[in-house]
């Protein structure tokens, strides 16, 4: 293998390799000798194929798969032997007629172009001084969530004859609905118990009710949906003739050792525990949020070398992407915000390059202090994220498993949290005490380097979540599957006035706007 340095300037280089054509003649050679015992051809008994006849039928198949490894190694064996690190996957040039090299009459040349990462020297860590946030968890903030957790048990008691439904009550009503004067199946109902403002049936019946008392009947005139799930339907008005039979009012369940076991615990004492237990679990996630904010940016400050073009590039089309997409979503353009794009790129450009030199500053990390993530970590994380897809786990699964790129995803932020715990074991860590307010602001939210065209830009310009050493990895398909409105269901099984549980007003966007 002969080695030329076409290109070496800062962190780019671009190399030309050669391999002698007697050499991939002679991997051809091993390899048809390799093979021929298993090779069937027609006219010669199996194993008796001579060497000759293989290369003739398939020389220029096998000779391919020579070229293919023989790239692979040769790359491999001279950044290794470089002792560099590409940024991003080299970029492999063949030169010269491939015909020729397979035909084994021309040296295999190819020219392989690439960013390094750069070397970093990194900080003292013991150096480091970081502000954890804390808020305790007093009786008052315990209670509280008793009675939110008491408040989402609610049960419904009656409420006087006279008295008029309000949004929240509970009203018992018969239905019968029509469509051009005909009924249809599923738009019926009696004695049906339906929560005002719950958004269970079709936009505008539950408003229709609010006013009404025990013995109304009312004529509800509504709209199905466009995009309900029943086509026969969608787009069409109707008339539900509504009878009321009761009105009774939200009453939250009453905290006391009965409720507690209800929930499955020993005692009032004892939910109270687990309730501490878990808000304090909470303000510590929220708290750890804030302190690993506050180490990325430091690790940012406190390091300085160049960064691989390719590596920020990429990056800050990730960004560009989503704030364009976040526009979109908003009704914007560009023109309409109080920041030209020019300035727009150039902030997002320095966020990207904040993001890869944290990404890089971790993933040094790691590497210098054998910082892995183990397989156990993986298949928990991986078991996480396929029960959000319920009905496909085994779809979702089955993605990771053949993306390697997909399943970096979710090993990436396991890694990097695994690097933070390192750091912050090293650093000069106090606590403070802060409110529960200004715990709960998310982190970064008040970030002065953040541009305030629109409020819409925070997401895209948070410090990303995960190195940005790595390319993201695509989403899996199974993911836009799940998230399609659940238009399947058919009339029959519900009452035709109620909503399909997908087709909240948040759902009417079309599609392509998911």
């Amino acid at each position: 293998m002969n080695i030329k340095e076409v290109k070496v300037e800062g962190l780019s280089r671009e190399l030309q390799v050669s391999i002698a054509a007697s050499e991939l003649v002679s991997k051809l050679d091993a390899r048809i000798e390799e093979i021929k015992g298993e090779v069937q051809i027609k006219g010669f008994r199996p194993g008796k194929v001579p060497a000759s006849h293989v290369r003739k039928t398939f020389g220029n198949q096998l000779m391919g798969e020579v070229i293919q490894q023989t790239v692979n190694e040769t790359s491999q064996k001279m950044l290794n032997d470089r002792d560099e690190r590409p940024a991003m996957q080299p970029e492999i040039k063949l030169v010269g007629e491939v015909d020729e090299v397979i035909a084994g009459t021309a040296d295999l040349v190819y020219d392989m172009v690439f960013e390094i990462i750069p070397a970093i020297t990194l900080t003292d860590f013991s150096k480091l001084k970081l502000s954890r946030p804390v808020v305790d968890v007093d009786d008052a903030r315990v209670n509280e969530a008793l009675e939110q957790l008491g408040a989402a048990r609610k049960s419904f008691a009656p409420r006087a004859k006279t008295a008029k439904a309000k949004e929240g009550d509970q009203v018992n009503i018969d239905f019968l609905g029509r469509v051009d004067g005909v009924a249809f199946d599923g738009g019926a109902a009696e004695g049906f118990d339906l929560e005002l403002g719950s958004g269970q049936f079709i936009p505008g019946f539950e408003e229709q009710l609010i006013g009404k008392k025990a013995g109304d009947k009312v004529d509800v005139k509504v709209d199905f949906p466009e995009e309900y799930g029943n086509a026969e339907l969608a787009g069409k008005p109707a008339v539900f003739e509504v009878t009321v039979h009761e009105v009774k009012e939200p009453k939250a369940a009453e905290i006391n050792e009965e409720f507690a076991t209800s929930l499955g615990m020993e005692s009032l004492d004892k939910l109270k525990e687990a309730m501490r237990e878990q808000i304090g679990k909470d303000y510590g996630q929220m708290s750890r949020g804030h302190m690993k904010k506050e180490l990325l940016d430091q690790l940012s400050d406190s390091h300085s070398f160049e960064l691989p073009p390719s590596m920020v590039n990429l990056e800050f089309e990730q960004i560009w992407h989503q704030f364009e997409h976040e526009l979109e979503n908003a009704s914007q353009k560009i023109e309409d915000l109080d920041e030209s794009e020019e300035d727009l790129r150039a902030e997002y450009l320095s966020i990207a390059e904040r993001r890869v030199r944290t990404g890089l500053v971790l993933a040094e990390v790691g590497a210098n202090n054998e910082i892995q993530v183990t397989q156990e970590e993986l298949n928990q994380a991986l078991m996480q994220r396929v029960q959000q897809f319920p009905g496909q786990e085994q779809q979702v699964f089955e993605y990771f498993q053949k993306n390697p790129e997909a399943l970096a995803q979710i090993r990436a932020p396991l890694f990097e949290d695994k690097v933070v715990d390192f750091i912050c074991e090293l650093a000069q860590v106090s606590d403070r005490k802060v409110s529960l307010e200004e715990l709960m602001v998310e982190p970064g939210s008040d970030d002065d380097a953040k541009p305030k065209a629109t409020a819409k830009k925070a997401a895209a310009k948070k410090p990303a979540a995960k190195p940005a050493a790595k390319p993201a990895a695509k989403k899996p398909a199974a993911k836009a599957a799940a998230k399609k409105p659940a238009a399947t269901k058919t009339a029959a099984k519900k009452p035709a006035a109620k909503k399909p549980a997908a087709k909240k007003a948040p759902a009417k966007k079309p599609a392509a706007k998911k």
